[in-house]
């Protein structure tokens, strides 16, 4: 059995980083601050470009549509983007939901 179990329905969604962004937080190691997260882009939601410091992020569309660099990505896409490196801007065709890993604190610069 897994020492933790979470189902989705049962957290709410909470205010992300940026307007147009909503997080449910599904797991939060205790000892490296690290994040499983569902995000909820609302449809137009623009993310400027952007780095985080202090975790390497992977994010899988579960659906909707996602701008990147003039590129269009659905459902089934895995995006990586190191610790410390710049990646966006993101922008959302319609509402789209993630499952995304930080390894590390979720922080924004």
């Amino acid at each position: 059995m897994f020492p933790h179990v979470c189902s989705s329905d049962q957290v709410d969604w909470k205010p992300g980083p940026y307007e147009g962004v909503d997080l449910k937080v599904l797991h939060k190691n205790p000892k490296t601050g690290g994040v499983t997260v569902l995000r909820r882009f609302h449809a137009g939601a623009l993310i400027p470009a952007h780095i985080h410091r202090e975790a390497n992020e992977t994010a899988y569309i579960l659906s909707g549509e996602w701008e990147e660099s003039g590129k269009v990505y659905t459902q089934g896409t895995c995006f990586y983007a190191e610790q410390g490196i710049k990646h966006g801007p993101h922008h959302a065709l319609s509402e789209v939901i993630s499952l995304t890993i930080f390894d590390g604190p979720l922080t924004v610069d």
